[in-house]
C-alpha cells in the first residue's frame, strides 16, 4: 500500500525521480560541490515508498564519476573508482 505521506516527503526533498518497473521510484538530488565537483544522491523505494537503497555518487569537474558511497541498506563507506 502506497504511503502518500512518504511520497510527498520524497518529492519535496529530491529534484526528480523515475518510475521503476516494479512500481517503485528512483529519486535523485544533485548538489554542487567545491572546485567544480558535484554529488548526486539517489534513493530507490518500492511501490509503498519503503527505502530499498540509498547511495551517493561523486563526480569530478570533468563529469567523471570518481566515488560511490553506499549508505543503505548497509553503509559500505566511500569506494573510490579508478
Amino acid at each position: 500500500m502506497l504511503d502518500k505521506g512518504k511520497r510527498c516527503q520524497n518529492e519535496e526533498k529530491f529534484d526528480s525521480w523515475d518510475e521503476l518497473t516494479n512500481g517503485g521510484r528512483r529519486y535523485r538530488l544533485e548538489v554542487a560541490g567545491r572546485r567544480g565537483w558535484r554529488a548526486v544522491y539517489l534513493k530507490e523505494v518500492d511501490a509503498s515508498e519503503t527505502t530499498e537503497r540509498f547511495w551517493q555518487e561523486v563526480f569530478d569537474a570533468e563529469g567523471k564519476i570518481v566515488e560511490i558511497h553506499e549508505m543503505f541498506p548497509h553503509d559500505l563507506g566511500h569506494r573510490h573508482l579508478p
